[in-house]
């Protein structure tokens, strides 16, 4: 099972390693991933361990406190760790399949099945589903997102820029806005958002995944990547197309 819990108080690496080094002696803990920017610490562990352990171990070290997370739309809690991979991914495989069962359609009304039309009606209807999600709570989406996205890191508003941008793009796909442009920007646009999909997993570390905004908890993975990819991947073809 896996506990987050917020700490106050750490400034450096260094302070991340005295964390996850006191948390490691104490039965049953697993691992321990720590997030600076935010504070979040997330703790694997065999069997529940009292958050008053926890805190008796930061006692000699009073510039850290422990607490449980406020926002639990910001961190990946507990539950995930008790669900099934379908289960956890249920709203990502339905949205996929609607979107896929509605371009299939589209392509098939016509005389001979286009890839270029499959694709475009994929796009439109993939960013303009998930641009929905991000609007419901556009906020609480660009907050999530800040804590692994390169350029949300750096400059906050990008996050709400990003949600619009999806929005104009599956606009875009829908009416076959000048398909270079569109496609081009795609391309770009998603690859710089992989980047930080990437560092996020690679590193282990255990956020909530925005795409979906915050309505859905799913934990970023190797689904958020493949997301991310198909998404470069069709762009990149229907460029190479044109």
């Amino acid at each position: 099972m896996t506990h987050n819990y917020h700490i106050s108080g750490m400034t450096c690496e260094a302070c991340e390693a005295k964390i996850v080094y006191l948390f490691k002696q104490i039965p049953d803990v697993q691992n321990v991933s720590v997030d600076l920017k935010t504070g979040i610490v997330s703790v694997e562990m065999q069997k529940h361990v009292p958050t008053v352990t926890f805190q008796e171990v930061l006692t000699p070290y009073p510039k850290y406190r422990l607490s449980e997370p406020k926002d639990k739309n910001t961190v990946l809690g507990n539950s995930n760790s008790q669900k099934s991979w379908l289960e956890t991914y249920k709203p990502i495989v339905l949205i996929f399949s609607y979107i896929s069962v509605v371009s299939f359609i589209i392509t098939f009304n016509n005389s001979d099945f286009e890839w270029m039309l499959f694709m475009r009606s994929f796009m439109a209807g993939f960013f303009l589903t998930f641009s929905f999600f991000k609007m419901l709570n556009l906020k609480a989406f660009a907050e999530s997102y800040a804590m692994y996205d390169v350029v949300a890191q750096k400059i906050p508003v990008w996050g709400y820029v990003y949600a619009f941008l999806e929005l104009i793009l599956g606009i875009a796909f829908a009416v076959n806005f000048n398909p270079f442009v569109t496609n081009l920007v795609t391309l770009i646009v998603m690859t710089v958002s992989i980047i930080g999909v990437l560092k996020s997993v690679l590193n282990q570390r255990k956020i909530q995944c925005a795409c979906l905004g915050t309505i859905f908890n799913l934990p970023m993975s190797t689904v958020t990547i493949i997301e991310d990819a198909l998404m470069i991947l069709m762009s990149l073809a229907m460029l190479l197309m044109l």
